[in-house]
């Protein structure tokens, strides 16, 4: 009888080990003011980077890509 309790146990602490390992859900798309405007900047640094940009011109450039222009 000890050898049945103690094979269940075992079954049942592996199933919850292995649910512990799963890959976690992912991660819902940002939504706040602050990962929007995050992704926008890094939107306007790659294509700053595309044209080739530097100095003051980057620096122009990504102020006018932020403000939407």
């Amino acid at each position: 009888m000890r050898c049945l309790a103690l094979t269940a146990m075992l079954i049942l602490g592996a199933s919850s080990f292995e649910a512990a390992l799963a890959d976690p859900p992912p991660a819902a798309p940002p939504t706040s003011d602050a990962a929007a405007k995050h992704a926008k900047r890094t939107a306007c640094l790659k294509d700053a980077k595309t044209r080739k940009l530097v100095g003051e011109d980057k620096k122009s450039y990504l102020k006018s890509c932020m403000a939407g222009t």
